[in-house]
């Protein structure tokens, strides 16, 4: 099981080849809902792609061993959105599925929430062979189950002032 290691190009492409997917399926759907923090950019492009309105929804299970180890998920008590999300179909957006334990406690508590949403399919970039959940579209399944380094896991290490390495000082106040 090596690590597998995820440019921001090789990001950008997985997520408009999930875009595609869902496209060639054939399904439309009313609204997408983003698991954040993982989902949040995938869900902000497909938001813009398909022209539907975007909801947040706050998860969180990778908190402890600088966020390498798995504990309790916690689901927030709200979905964030501009408006209330329309329609009875909506697209759940995270990163992947790695246990499968978010998607499959995170289901119900849409459903129970948001009676509205009838239908509710998920998509990710990556399936893990581990997952106890399928989703509904994901781009590549990874069976040996190696821990992904995404491109934007650089800032989880990284304080503002640590730019200043990067880029000197602005001199802006």
């Amino acid at each position: 099981m090596k690590d597998l290691y995820v440019s921001w190009d090789e990001y950008h492409r997985l997520v408009e080849k999930l875009a595609l997917i869902i496209h060639e399926s054939g399904w439309t759907f009313d609204a997408i809902v983003c698991l954040a923090r993982g989902g949040m950019r995938i869900g902000d492009v497909m938001s813009r792609l398909f022209d539907r309105p975007l909801g947040v929804l706050f998860c969180s299970s990778y908190r402890d061993g600088g966020g390498m180890t798995r504990s309790e998920l916690t689901i927030g008590e709200h979905l964030a959105s501009a408006r209330p999300l329309p329609g009875p179909r909506w697209l759940l957006a995270d990163d992947l599925v790695d246990s499968g334990e978010t998607l499959v406690q995170v289901m119900p508590q849409i459903r129970a929430r948001f009676p509205q949403a009838e239908e509710i399919r998920s998509a990710v970039i990556w399936r893990k062979g581990q997952s106890v959940a399928e989703p509904d579209y994901y781009v590549e399944h990874l069976p040996t189950n190696p821990w992904i380094h995404q491109p934007f896991e650089e800032y989880d290490h990284m304080r503002a002032v640590d730019l200043v390495a990067r880029y000197g000082t602005l001199g802006r106040r």
